[in-house]
């Protein structure tokens, strides 16, 4: 343990926190009075609190105590936060208090936060996630015996993909990010990308450069492709954008980074490392620009050269505008030659050193976030820059088991320990936490270690609460996480209560969809079959999901009746009803995988009774997938199109904007982005509409044509499934916003079936 970490959790566990809000409780215990003398006899011995810094505290106490209030309206008045100095950089929480009078000390709002939700899910087992909570509380909350204290073994806790602006909720409004920023700080994050608003960033900086507003509104891609953009893989896609639109988005950007900086928390802002529209050599004489070629079947934009003056006027310019519109920020993300990004004759190190330089010149104590990903970033980059103030993001630290020293790969560039889980928002379940538990602490203590920080990445959010809770966990815990203790304690309070059942559940989810490792060189779990484009030997919907199953579905299937024998008085939280709609649904749609073969093994044989027989349980399988589905708001298509169409200021713009939505699930572009560029389905995930939609569609399309082929013993016609995915996605039929059915019925159902 560091030793300012060591005194800080020293200095909590032996007094309250400075600068304290108000009095305490009535009815706070003896304990809350001595801290609070002792807190003033701290200030006295040690930093003595100005009045400004009083101010600070009071304020940041009061952003707690908002948060808590929207979390639980009914308890809220029960806890008192106070704010202490951070020591060294670490942050640290402490809760004390008795009966229905509790007192959070730590470092920001957003740490004490966290400190009350370590709190709440091992002293009164409830919690928050992005899926579900449990709040059943007595009404008191129960007081702590020993005080609890915890501090921070890494300084950077960092949330949040560059594609999770796409696809996660591009149109999502500021009722869903004002939760979504709460959960974070409950689980210990301090810096969350944020890209919403770029857009305006880019429209207003290149107008002072000879485009005119529609054609950058015409250059801008639709919300849902904006991080590629931002990324410089494409452009246009989806669009145009109108100023409605950006004007929404600028206003809803401001709201989340305001709301991030009451909490303590960073907001982490794309900084700017060369793209420009087409043209920009034309409309700007002397300018030097280096064309990027195709990615994925789009045509990148260009890349202006770092070490020109041009560039230099440009930055100036985008960061001016973006300090206007946002403010400033301490962390800038950028990731110079993303995914085949060519340098053409650039020397790779000198373009780092003068996007490094026009980043310093804007902000010069910023911290420039970068993807470790693939190769980036080149050894060059770091070799370039100031490797102090430039955080790698490690996107592949459980991916690959060939990757095992950062500080040699990267030259002691500090990093961060990260996962992505998900690619594209696939529902699969599942995450690689023996490696998790094997390798952060390792890695953090070793000699020499440059990892200070935790990445959280899946390429979209809201999914696998228990992974968000255990990576979440890694920072706040001293020595390896012991999972099987770790799965055992999660069902009490995710479920409110102690429940063999549960415990056993996930005893299986633990063995099975949460025991993978990166042994097999993937992080992800398999997506499932019915979203694939249809084939007899398809093994895979997006192209670069795993092949296989990686555990055993029937070892998997024996959680769904533990689930259901959960206690009933376990049962009422939405944390328990997502938990069994996400096992019922993969249950589901592990059946793709055991029944495709026998299907294949029909169809071969020339057993035309037999392959009807089967295709149709296919469909009814797809069929009982949609039933299940349907029964959660955040699995449905329906949902998704609304919010989509619920940002278009005309009837054109909201067509365009469902488009530029649903399209990225489907074809995720054109056709030589979705056939070439093998992005079809990248995005696939179980959802109602998409699961009874085009996945049905899809496969009854493909058993129709099969079966006339046996019929008339001849080959099966090819399909052009490109063409009726894109009819589809441009005329698909309306789908409900709002979920259908019980779930606790529909996987009674399932479980009779498996």
């Amino acid at each position: 343990m560091h030793i300012a970490r060591r005194t800080l959790l020293g200095a909590l566990a032996g007094s309250a926190a400075l600068g304290a809000v108000g009095p305490s409780p009535a009815a706070a215990d003896d304990e809350a009075g001595a801290a609070a003398t002792s807190a003033a006899g701290d200030a006295a011995d040690a930093d003595r609190v100005t009045e400004a810094g009083q101010a600070e505290a009071r304020a940041s106490a009061t952003a707690a105590a908002a948060a808590l209030a929207r979390l639980l309206p009914r308890h809220h008045r029960q806890v008192t936060f106070r704010t202490v100095p951070r020591a060294g950089g670490a942050d640290a929480f402490r809760v004390t208090g008795g009966t229905g009078a509790l007192v959070v000390a730590g470092t920001t709002p957003a740490v004490q936060l966290t400190g009350f939700h370590w709190y709440l899910r091992h002293t009164a087992h409830a919690h928050f996630s992005w899926n579900g909570a449990q709040t059943a509380l007595p009404d008191r909350l129960p007081g702590v015996r020993t005080p609890l204290v915890k501090a921070a073994n890494v300084t950077h806790r960092f949330a949040l993909n560059d594609t999770n602006d796409g696809y996660t909720g591009p149109y999502k409004g500021w009722d869903y990010w004002e939760r979504e920023i709460d959960v974070l700080a409950l689980h210990g994050y301090n810096e969350v990308l944020v890209y919403a608003g770029a857009d305006a960033v880019y429209h207003r900086t290149f107008a002072e450069y000879g485009y005119d507003d529609a054609e950058l509104r015409r250059w801008l891609p639709g919300p849902a492709h904006q991080p590629w953009w931002l990324l410089q893989n494409m452009s246009s896609f989806g669009g145009p954008v109108s100023g409605e639109l950006l004007d929404r988005r600028t206003a809803l950007a401001k709201r989340i980074v305001r709301r991030l900086r009451e909490l303590g928390m960073t907001p982490v802002f794309p900084g700017y490392f060369g793209t420009v529209p087409p043209g920009f050599t034309r409309r700007n004489p002397g300018a030097r620009t280096v064309p990027q070629g195709d990615w994925g079947g789009f045509r990148r934009p260009d890349w202006l050269d770092p070490r020109t003056r041009h560039f230099g006027r440009v930055a100036r310019t985008f960061y001016r505008v973006q300090k206007e519109l946002f403010g400033s920020t301490s962390m800038y993300k950028m990731d110079l030659l993303h995914e085949g990004g060519k340098p053409g004759n650039v020397p790779v190190g000198e373009a780092a050193r003068a996007v490094e330089k026009a980043l310093r010149a804007a902000h010069p104590k910023a911290t420039w976030a970068i993807l470790g990903w693939q190769e980036n970033p080149r050894r060059e980059i770091v070799d370039a820059v100031d490797k102090s103030r430039m955080l790698i993001l490690d996107g592949i630290s459980d991916h690959y088991p060939n990757v095992t020293d950062r500080e040699a790969d990267w030259g002691g560039t500090p990093y961060a320990f990260g996962s992505i889980w998900n690619f594209g928002g696939h529902t699969a379940m599942g995450a690689n936490t023996p490696d998790w538990a094997a390798l952060y602490d390792d890695w953090r203590t070793r000699d020499g270690s440059a990892m200070d920080g935790i990445a959280l990445m899946p390429e979209a959010a809201d999914n696998n609460p228990a992974a968000l809770a255990l990576f979440s966990d890694l920072p706040w815990t001293d020595g390896p996480v012991a999972l099987k203790e770790w799965f055992e304690r999660w069902p009490r309070y995710r479920y409110g209560g102690a429940d063999a059942h549960a415990v056993r559940a996930w005893d299986v989810l633990r063995r099975t969809a949460y025991g993978t490792s990166r042994a097999d060189r993937w992080s992800e779990p398999a997506d499932g079959l019915f979203g694939a484009r249809p084939d007899l030997a398809v093994s895979h919907a997006a192209a670069w999901s795993p092949r296989a199953l990686r555990y055993d579905a029937k070892q998997f299937d024996r959680a769904l009746p533990e689930l259901l024998a959960v206690a009933p008085a376990l049962r009422r939280s939405s944390a328990y009803r997502y938990d069994l709609l996400d096992v019922t649904r993969q249950c589901v749609s592990n059946r793709a995988r055991l029944l495709l073969p026998r299907v294949k093994a029909a169809y071969d044989a020339g057993d035309r009774a037999r392959f009807r027989e089967l295709t149709r349980q296919w469909l009814s399988w797809i069929d009982l997938l949609e039933k299940t589905v349907a029964t959660d708001a955040d699995h449905l298509l329906g949902r998704w199109i609304a919010d989509a169409r619920s940002y278009g200021s005309s009837e054109a713009e909201r067509d365009r904007l469902e488009y530029d939505a649903v399209s990225l699930l489907t074809t995720w572009g054109g056709r030589a982005s979705a056939n070439g560029g093998k992005l079809h389905d990248y995005a696939n995930r179980e959802w109602s509409g998409l699961v009874g939609g085009l996945y049905r569609l899809r496969w009854k399309t493909y058993f129709t044509e099969l079966d006339a082929a046996l019929t008339a013993h001849r080959k099966p016609k090819p399909i052009d499934w490109f063409a009726l995915e894109d009819r589809w996605t441009r005329h698909h039929p309306a789908y409900p916003a709002r979920p259908s059915g019980d779930i606790v019925r529909v996987a009674r159902e399932v479980a009779a079936k498996l």
